[in-house]
């Protein structure tokens, strides 16, 4: 049965990081293997938070031992994912005939690997106000792979299409966003007013998400 323990500092795992292979769609992590140290759980996760134990499933965890770090030069894995994933490789002792997996929780037995960005395609169609006081307004997006409605925005202004987020009054959107095209109920406006879709927050799933307008 895997047990938890607290991590003394001769078992510490540090140096962890990751790096891609040319051309080969593989990222390669590599650390230091601590001298009494033969095995290591390796966990896969998105969220950059910290780590506790009774958040860690432990069907998530992969067992990789020394000799297998040695004849691969590190472990190795598709990257086959968006966005940013973190590895963190628990150090693991052996103990009254069972592996005890140390809880270590700090920056040196993590690594970083960011994974390609899915495409969100979008278009905005304008119908015509004529002589009325308003508009409508069509949006059809093209997504690769799911996107939660959390992701994206729309924003208006009045006189010109907005220039970023700020630039104009913001909107949410109401529902995720399946992979393939997806046509939005019309959205009315004034006749002089224009919409762009933005991330919602920028930095967190720019990294995950390409957005285009066509």
């Amino acid at each position: 049965m895997m047990q938890w323990s607290e991590p003394d500092e001769r078992y510490r795992i540090t140096n962890a990081a990751a790096r891609f292979e040319q051309g080969e769609g593989e990222c390669i992590l590599t650390w230091n293997w601590p001298q009494d140290v033969n095995y290591v759980y390796i966990y896969s996760f998105e969220d950059g938070a910290g780590l506790s134990p009774d958040r860690v499933d432990p069907r998530q965890l992969k067992l990789f031992t020394r000799e297998e770090y040695k004849v691969k030069s590190g472990y190795r894995m598709r990257v086959d994912f968006t966005g940013p994933h973190y590895y963190r490789i628990f150090p693991c002792v052996t103990r009254e005939g069972g592996l005890t997996v140390l809880m270590q929780l700090d920056s040196s037995n993590l690594a970083r690997v960011s994974g390609g960005r899915a495409k969100i395609r979008y278009s905005i169609k304008y119908g015509n106000p004529w002589f009325g006081k308003y508009k409508s307004v069509r949006i059809r997006l093209f997504c690769e792979i799911p996107v939660p409605r959390e992701a994206l925005c729309y924003v208006k202004k009045e006189g010109a299409a907005p220039r970023n987020k700020e630039d104009g009054t913001v909107y949410p959107f109401m529902n995720d966003f399946p992979p393939g095209r997806t046509e939005l109920p019309p959205i009315e406006v004034g006749r002089s007013e224009y919409i762009r879709l933005f991330f919602s927050d920028g930095p967190a799933f720019g990294e995950r998400f390409e957005l285009l307008q066509e």
